[in-house]
């Protein structure tokens, strides 16, 4: 061949595995068995210095990158804590060391614990003034099935319509 048809050619060839949609690696999952069984939403109690407060925490780990994340609410004060750290894999599960963060970048505690099975157990330290001071045992469940909103409030049913009588 000329060189002038491989200068025409060699742009096409360049282009085609752009143009074909060429996907090495497409057919990888993004999350491992590991992932998809601990990600998610468990609920449950912290018992600690001022009683019981129940809380909810929003879980995505990382296996590969051994990063956890997520959001830490406690539902008494309503308050959430952007959560992020470390993921380590155990046994049935994992353990999670991260960070509680109020408004993005002001540190307020850590969360400590171990995920076996649906159940996640560990401790809840607030911090004041860079110092870890009241701490809590925390037991929450992992969460299952889709969420169903609280029954709304109960109407009165109506009063049944009578006819009015008409004069004859």
């Amino acid at each position: 061949m000329s060189s002038r048809t491989w200068s025409r050619l060699l742009p096409a060839a360049l282009l085609l595995p752009t143009l074909t949609g060429c996907a090495f690696g497409a057919y990888l999952n993004p999350s491992t068995s590991l992932e998809r069984a601990l990600n998610g939403t468990y609920e449950g109690i912290g018992v600690g210095g001022t009683g019981r407060v129940p809380y909810r925490l929003v879980l995505s780990v990382q296996e590969r990158e051994g990063r956890a994340s997520g959001v830490m609410t406690n539902l008494e004060s309503r308050k959430a804590y952007a959560v992020s750290g470390k993921f380590q894999r155990g046994e049935n599960g994992g353990g999670i060391d991260v960070g509680l963060f109020e408004e993005g970048n002001k540190y307020r505690g850590t969360l400590r614990g171990q995920i076996t099975g649906t159940k996640f157990s560990g401790v809840l330290r607030t911090v004041l003034l860079g110092r870890e001071l009241l701490g809590y045992n925390v037991t929450l469940d992992k969460q299952t099935g889709e969420y169903v909103p609280p029954p709304a409030a109960a109407t009165p049913a109506p009063a049944p319509v009578t006819p009015v009588p008409t004069p004859p």
